[in-house]
């Protein structure tokens, strides 16, 4: 008899959530670019992944013999100035634009919106102070700001990821204050205020999840934002220092020969566009997957 009566109370309770995933995937697929944008970022973290069996060479490997040869069936893209495979090169910068685009975000995804979190749920003087920094940060264009913390810090992997983790982390604290301003005012946090609820946990239980979709958007975005930040960085050489594979020191050397070697400028080019349009178009689709708008609509 137990088992008969509380089945139909767990179906009742999973089939709302059922049909929420079901309306969610629905209106995140609808456009054909989302699906060509997550294939592009699935096939970009698998190639990261496996880059060692992917590439026919060494990144690295030298030979100054067979410098800038033209794409060939040995060479599909070509070889650099120093002899290098172009496409070893491009796989491996797979790696490099991942750790970037994900270390980043996540860094300064998590101090955003812990910071956001704080200013907007405890308000006064707290929020007085985090905001005004946020301010004062947001006073240069990221780009700016990410490229004279490189040019303090010093090249590589680490600086970049830190100077880029703190040119992102306004836009995140300052969407995550406005999104708890609004969520701090709902019934259900002012009633948990009123019994007396501890204000960590009514943040973590109640606030954050509540306050979380808009972020995960702006989350999905800023990773083609940042790997589109490194490229530059790199560009001007201020970046990931060479022999690393990087996309933007490749398309910069590439530069040089554009006018009779175009292709060394052109893959990774084409490379840093594809993928940053990828997380771009996901972006979107996350946006209006999470629109309640949209979703009750179909």
């Amino acid at each position: 008899m137990n088992d008969v009566s509380t089945t139909p109370a767990v179906e009742t309770i999973a089939a709302p959530r059922v049909n929420e995933w079901k309306r969610f995937l629905r209106v995140f697929f609808q456009r054909k670019l989302v699906i060509v944008g997550v294939a592009v970022i699935l096939i970009w973290v698998l190639t990261a992944i496996f880059a060692p069996l992917i590439a026919p060479y060494d990144p690295n490997l030298q030979n100054l013999k067979e410098n800038l040869q033209p794409p060939s069936s040995e060479h599909w893209v070509g070889t650099d100035n120093m002899g290098r495979d172009v496409f070893s090169r491009l796989v491996y910068g797979t790696r490099t634009a991942l750790y970037v685009g994900f270390g980043t975000v996540i860094v300064s995804a998590i101090i955003g919106m812990i910071l956001g979190l704080l200013a907007g749920y405890l308000g006064g003087v707290v929020n007085a102070i985090i905001m005004r920094i946020m301010d004062a940060l947001m006073g240069f264009p990221m780009l700016i700001l990410a490229l004279l913390l490189a040019a303090v810090l010093g090249g590589g992997l680490q600086n970049v990821i830190i100077a880029l983790s703190i040119a992102t982390i306004p836009g995140y604290t300052r969407l995550m204050c406005a999104e708890t301003l609004s969520v701090r005012e709902n019934e259900y946090i002012m009633a948990q205020r009123a019994i007396g609820s501890k204000s960590f946990r009514t943040m973590v239980r109640h606030v954050l999840p509540n306050a979380f979709q808009p972020l995960l958007v702006l989350i999905t975005t800023m990773i083609g934002n940042v790997i589109l930040a490194e490229a530059g960085l790199s560009f001007i050489g201020i970046g990931i220092q060479p022999p690393g594979a990087a996309w933007g020191s490749m398309a910069s050397a590439g530069i040089r020969d554009l006018g009779t070697l175009p292709w060394l400028c052109f893959a990774p080019s084409l490379a840093i566009a594809v993928v940053v349009f990828a997380f771009n178009m996901v972006g979107d689709g996350l946006r209006d997957a999470l629109d309640p708008k949209l979703r009750g609509t179909l």
